[in-house]
Formats: structure tokens, sequence, C-alpha cells
């Protein structure tokens, strides 16, 4: 398979950072994500590293100990080099349901001013194709996912929010997402998920990982009030569809 030129530097004393070339696409996602399956199966002790995966990065971090950064340098580069194209864990894409009515789409009406379209124009280009989950961060379980249509992409609010409600859905730049939880933000927000893709009190918490897929749908308020009702009870049966490697 394909090696692609990768940098590694320390990332404080316990981390490492390895990056991959600045570009947003599946194939350096893939390649970073099959480096990483290969690093636990092959190289890594388990259970005394974490390793996190990202846009165009993998974080190693050792969790006890300091890291003897130029001797592990050098065995990285070449694990890299040797690395085999071994089998991922199962990707899915799932489809998450948003209601983008108006007490729901705060900044919608904007956006549409902005960028020249209707309400009913930008529903239909945020919902039209998948998007691929680039990394989980800035909050547990936010997803940044990658994929927006040019013709949705917008600037981060200039200022941001005290207080974005948790499943609020919203644009920033090339990226859209979904806020797991109630938290300052400055997306713009366009609409809202009814079903928690994150729940700390679950054994896995955030039920998406990187290198999977979303694909949002529109749903009335009535439907978005039965989802809530649904999730809440444990209930709800969230769509996933496999994604053949």
């Amino acid at each position: 398979m394909k090696n692609f030129p990768i940098s590694i530097r320390p990332f404080g004393i316990h981390a490492v950072l390895i990056e991959w070339p600045q570009e947003v696409n599946d194939k350096i996602l893939n390649d970073i994500l099959f480096f990483s399956a290969h690093l636990k199966k092959e190289c890594l002790h388990e259970g005394l590293w974490e390793l996190v995966p990202a846009y165009n990065s993998l974080t190693l971090i050792l969790r006890n100990d300091a890291i003897e950064f130029d001797a592990f340098k050098l065995q990285l580069a070449q694990w890299y080099g040797e690395k085999q194209e071994i089998m991922l864990e199962q990707k899915y894409l799932w489809r998450l349901p948003v209601c983008y009515e108006n007490e729901f789409a705060l900044d919608l009406n904007e956006i549409g001013e902005k960028l020249k379209k209707t309400p009913q124009e930008i529903i239909a280009l945020h919902t039209a194709n998948p998007y691929t989950v680039y990394g989980i961060g800035f909050l547990p379980g936010f997803m940044y996912l990658g994929g927006l249509p040019t013709e949705l992409e917008i600037p981060r609010r200039s200022t941001p929010r005290p207080k974005v409600n948790k499943g609020a859905v919203g644009l920033a730049g090339k990226q859209t997402g979904v806020y797991p939880q109630e938290s300052p933000g400055g997306w713009n927000i366009i609409g809202n998920c009814s079903v928690p893709i994150f729940n700390p009190k679950n054994e896995n918490p955030c039920l998406v990982k990187v290198g999977d897929k979303v694909q949002f749908y529109a749903i009335s308020k009535a439907e978005y009030d039965l989802h809530k009702i649904e999730a809440e009870v444990g209930i709800y049966q969230f769509e996933k569809i496999k994604i053949d490697a």
C-alpha cells in the first residue's frame, strides 16, 4: 500500500505526534487508520498506549512513562515502512435525523442571506451526501465531519454563543458537526439532531468512530419529539449501514 511522507515530533514527554500531508481526503485518513491498527496489533503493548487518529495526524500517548523520543522516532519510521494492510474495524454509515425548523435553526436564515440560498436549498444540500468522520474531539463525542458541499462553506460566527444546545447541528468552514452536549460554541446552527450519539453511561460512550460516515435526513418537529422520548426510554434504534472495505 502507498506510503505518504510523514513527520514525527514530540508532543510533551508522554506523547508523540505523527503528521501526514495537510490534505483532507479519505486516502490519507485510511492510511492513518491502517497504521494505527498495525501499531495496535503488531508493535505496541496493549493497555499501555492510547492512539488518537484525526484528519492528518495520529497521536500516540504512553499512559505512565516518559517516551525516549529519539529512539522511538526511528522505530516508528521503521514500523511505518513495514506496515501491512490489515483488517480494520467494520465501518458504518450512520443516518442521523435532524429537525431544521425555526426553533432549532438559529442561523439558517442568516446563512441563506450570505450564501444567497433559500433555507430549503441549504437543507437539501446538507442532507444530500454522507460525510466522513475525520476526528472526534473539542467535546467528548464531537464529530468533525468533512465533505461539506462547497456551496455551504461559511466561516465560524464572529462572536461565539455562550450556550449551544445539545444536539445542535452546525456549519463552520468546510465542516459540519453535532454538539453532543450543551456547550459554548461558534458554529452556525442550522438544526438539531433528535438522538444522542454520545452517552457517558455506555461502555462505549461514542457510537461513531473516526473513519465512519454520517448522513443527515430532515424530520418534522413531531418526529423530533417522538425520537427524544424513544431515546430517553432506551428504545430508539439507530440506523446504521455497513460500509464495504
